[in-house]
């Protein structure tokens, strides 16, 4: 889950309160959340919902807000229908969601698992946390042990970018330029545009000489 900023004014087909997902509804969320799953941030996802973060049942308040209007692939929709009605809200500008919610990368593209940890102790952090952990790594479903892994492997390759830019700037006969094109790259993988930004953030945030050099550029919006 990353930052967004609702930057976009209301699409006029709101006001009309026929349809909530026309094409200038469509064409405004894709914009505000980047053409990625605010959820599990897999761009250009096949398979893509205009979702309400609160449900609706009925209100028709609520069904048609602008702001109540989400951008999220159908997999991560199915499964925050089950129980997850209170998550951190990314669009918040009070809410950190990528310093509240810990995402470590998988090790391995075949890993069994990878890391989503709560960073405070209120219900709504607890609760987000719990439902990106189904997100990537729910096996409890033939259909979701093969997309989870499948998810994580997509965040693997993401994270395998970063890996080779870690490298050019660790490499130990590397020029002060080369050291400075690999972290010109590094800041493009944590802009909130790029795939699986949360994962590439933790793990910069989690280096103890590129984090106080790159903090200010995590999930930075353009």
């Amino acid at each position: 889950m990353f930052n967004v900023v609702r930057r976009e004014s209301t699409p006029a087909s709101l006001a009309n309160r026929r349809r909530y997902d026309s094409e200038d509804v469509w064409e405004a969320l894709n914009k505000v959340f980047h053409k990625k799953c605010y959820i599990c941030e897999t761009s250009e996802p096949q398979d893509i919902n205009v979702e309400h973060f609160i449900p609706h049942k009925g209100d028709e308040d609520l069904k048609f807000d602008w702001n109540n209007l989400y951008f999220s692939c159908a997999r991560c929709n199915n499964i925050k229908l089950a129980k997850y009605d209170d998550l951190l809200d990314c669009c918040d500008p009070n809410t950190n969601v990528i310093q509240a919610i810990k995402h470590l990368p998988p090790t391995t593209p075949y890993a069994k698992h990878l890391q989503i940890e709560a960073q405070y102790d209120d219900e709504k952090t607890k609760l987000t946390a719990e439902f990106l952990n189904k997100v990537f790594n729910s096996d409890h479903t033939p259909n979701k042990k093969v997309s989870s892994s499948s998810l994580r492997r997509k965040v693997f390759d993401q994270y395998n970018l970063l890996l080779k830019q870690l490298n050019n700037y660790y490499n130990p006969v590397a020029l002060p330029e080369e050291k400075a094109i690999a972290v010109e790259r590094i800041k493009l993988l944590l802009k909130a545009t790029a795939p699986y930004s949360a994962f590439i953030s933790w793990c910069i945030l989690e280096d103890a000489e590129l984090g106080p050099i790159l903090q200010d550029f995590i999930g930075i919006i353009e």
